[in-house]
């Protein structure tokens, strides 16, 4: 019984083994087809021509050919890069990407503009909503100067009965009040007279990004004046 038992596991053994040297036949065949395996060779800085069957580490800086068993050419291997060289490629492909990512968005910014505002009416239009916003908080803070200015007329009026005297507290309070709402509005007057500015300044950058792609110019070549800016370069 013991004999019979230690057959079958021989055989079970022998079909194991088998079937990796099956799969394993496959994968050193895949490897010959991906072109690991040929003959290297190489022509050194001195002129020698060196060969062999695997990368040949005199020649890590110059082109490597591997060739089939024929002698055809089966592929060529560039010059290995030094770490210097590496991380100096690394940064010109990163520039080279946000390039790419700048590109594809200023032609995206570009053909978004021309269909918002296909015509210098929609983009008259336009200006005129977003400077009108502050217009009317402009006339309101205009408006409550004037209000303000209403408000003081009998604090002075009250004042004057106080020539050469203290002032009460409570009519220095309201003065010195009315004073301070009246620099709030100046202020905020101001600030709004430079936002019309500002909107202004970008609608006049917007037209002039319009005037030239309603001509004809590419989305993406416009520059940020509306003059044309260089082509993207060719990789």
């Amino acid at each position: 019984m013991n004999r019979g038992a230690g057959s079958r596991s021989r055989v079970a053994r022998s079909t194991l083994l088998c079937a990796l040297a099956a799969l394993a036949g496959p994968a050193w065949s895949a490897e010959d087809k991906s072109g690991t395996a040929g003959i290297y060779t190489c022509v050194t800085p001195d002129g020698r021509r060196l060969t062999s069957d695997r990368p040949i580490p005199e020649c890590n800086a110059r082109e490597q050919r591997v060739l089939n068993s024929d002698g055809s050419l089966k592929r060529v291997m560039p010059p290995q890069m030094t770490a210097e060289e590496r991380a100096e490629k690394e940064m010109r492909d990163r520039r080279a990407e946000i390039e790419r990512l700048q590109q594809v968005d200023a032609i995206r910014r570009d053909r978004n503009l021309v269909a918002r505002y296909p015509d210098e009416a929609s983009h008259t239009k336009a200006r005129e909503a977003a400077l009108d916003t502050v217009r009317l908080a402009m006339k309101a803070s205009e408006q409550r100067v004037n209000e303000l200015a209403a408000e003081r007329k009998p604090l002075l009026a009250e004042a004057e009965f106080y020539k050469g005297k203290a002032l009460p507290a409570k009519l220095r309070q309201q003065l010195d009040a009315n004073d301070a709402s009246v620099e709030a509005q100046r202020t905020a007057i101001q600030n709004q007279q430079a936002e019309l500015e500002r909107i202004n300044r970008l609608y006049d950058a917007e037209l002039a990004r319009l005037k030239r792609l309603w001509a004809g110019a590419s989305p993406g070549t416009v520059a940020a004046d509306g003059g044309l800016s260089a082509p993207p370069k060719r990789r």
